[in-house]
């Protein structure tokens, strides 16, 4: 486990040059899937997290059925996606449907993932569902019960169980010997800087394979308030925090992200063609910055309504995906801070340009090399 948690893990960064021939389609013009779906199975949450964008996020919410949820995954298995993960804008164990669809899209032969804050994840379907899963994060930004409960809007109760959870899955892992990484992630912002080094003690503590420290989002507005140059003054402790690494265990700060000031060099968006967002509601839209109904423009479908292969067939999903690549829109000033494409973006932005060549990488791929 040693060599391939620390080599190969990359939790700053992207894999999009692991998947040459999805590039080079689209540099082509052609319609390509995405390679990876980030999505909800719902819009609800028991936390109240005081950095949560999903309150930024609201549009129409349809019922996510079974049924759809497994459509869904058929779907976009025959379209030739190759990862899934329930990370989106709700806490996706708040579907009764959770389990099955882990399971569902393994045996569709997609890598599936799950990321959650871990109070209504159902210790006694651990072993079911962690065999069929590439990673599983808990999200978790205080080591402390009582900072905890007052970050994630929650009781001390709650901490205990989920720290219990952890605990278990963990335990499973080692004793069945699976391939599931199992992580932590704190989302930062500057008033948790006391929390980081005894966070990364914990993740060592318990067992996990990382502890990824990563920036808080906003929105071009500036709604959640976060002061991005108060940052900078956290590098020695972020520093600190990484020191805490060892062969099986990894800790990270996304640096690139938390050092960039919340700016993007980029103008266009380019990501969403391989790397797609779903909210729990079953809306459709490139990505969770374009979630609110505020953005309707952008919103190209709802998976409750229509299959997702027709909502990706039609002339309406490429009108949105041309329309913000396009001079139309500002990825600058038009969407929120640091998306999940950011990345994605950054290397797409310098390929377009001709600033870096298409290449093939050297060396053993990383691992979760479909969640690009």
């Amino acid at each position: 486990m040693s060599d391939r948690t620390t080599d190969k893990i990359i939790l700053d960064g992207h894999k999009i040059e692991w998947h040459r021939d999805r590039v080079e389609a689209w540099l082509r013009g052609e319609r390509i899937a995405p390679i990876t779906i980030d999505c909800a199975l719902t819009r609800a949450c028991t936390y109240r997290c005081v950095y949560c964008y999903g309150q930024l996020q609201a549009n129409d919410e349809k019922q996510m059925t079974r049924d759809v949820i497994f459509r869904f995954l058929d779907d976009a298995a025959e379209i030739g996606v190759k990862a899934v993960s329930f990370v989106s804008d709700g806490e996706s164990t708040c579907s009764p449907h959770l389990y099955d669809a882990i399971l569902r899209g393994k045996h569709n032969g997609l890598d599936m993932a799950l990321g959650t804050n871990g109070y209504l994840l159902k210790d006694e379907r651990l072993e079911e569902i962690l065999p069929a899963l590439t990673y599983l994060r808990f999200n978790i930004s205080a080591a402390d019960p009582k900072r905890y409960a007052e970050i994630h809007g929650c009781t001390v109760k709650e901490y205990e169980k989920v720290i219990g959870t952890i605990r278990k899955a963990v335990a499973i892992k080692k004793a069945k010997n699976l391939e599931v990484t199992l992580g932590l992630q704190m989302v930062l912002l500057p008033q948790f800087q006391d929390q980081i080094i005894p966070l990364a003690r914990l993740g060592k503590d318990l067992g996990v394979d990382y502890l990824v420290i990563k920036h808080c989002s906003d929105d071009e507005q500036g709604s959640l308030g976060v002061d991005y140059s108060r940052y900078e003054v956290m590098v020695d402790i972020l520093k600190e925090a990484e020191e805490l690494s060892s062969p099986d265990y990894l800790v990270r700060a996304k640096w690139s992200k938390i050092l960039s000031g919340g700016k993007r060099c980029y103008s266009r968006c380019y990501g969403p063609p391989f790397i797609m967002q779903f909210s729990g509601s079953g809306l459709v839209a490139p990505c969770g910055m374009l979630f609110n109904s505020k953005y309707k423009k952008y919103h190209i479908g709802n998976i409750a309504e229509k299959s997702f292969k027709e909502i990706w067939k039609s002339d309406r999903y490429w009108e949105v995906i041309d329309l913000i690549a396009s001079e139309q829109f500002d990825a600058r000033t038009m969407c929120g801070s640091l998306c999940l494409q950011h990345k994605v973006n950054e290397y797409l932005w310098e390929l377009k340009l001709g600033k870096i060549k298409l290449r093939t990488p050297g060396g053993a791929p990383p691992m979760h090399g479909n969640f690009i």
